[in-house]
């Protein structure tokens, strides 16, 4: 099953490689590396982490990979990955704002 990322998701990347390369630009590219290779790692078992709790309807899941969550749905062939935040961020009123 193919992994695909959205516009967003490539958004988020670039934005983490940012935040942290501030500090780190070497540490920055390996971190994005590390997410990359978490959200490709679904393809393995995507159906092995839950759905949003309350937006099932919706299917979205969430994949925890450090402090992060990897946001993505299950397709027939394919497996999109949404977004990338940080656990912090309240992530159900940046997917869902009109809730």
């Amino acid at each position: 099953m193919k992994v695909a990322f959205t516009d967003t998701a490539k958004a988020c990347l670039r934005e983490i490689g940012h935040y942290i390369g501030r500090d780190s630009k070497t540490r920055a590219l390996s971190f994005v590396q590390d997410l990359r290779k978490a959200a490709l790692a679904l393809n393995d078992y995507p159906e092995a982490y839950p759905l949003i709790q309350n937006y099932e309807r919706c299917g979205h899941r969430l994949k925890p990979y450090k402090d992060y969550l990897i946001i993505y749905t299950v397709e027939p062939d394919r497996i999109i990955i949404d977004a990338i935040l940080h656990g912090a961020r309240d992530y159900t009123a940046i997917l869902f704002p009109e809730s």
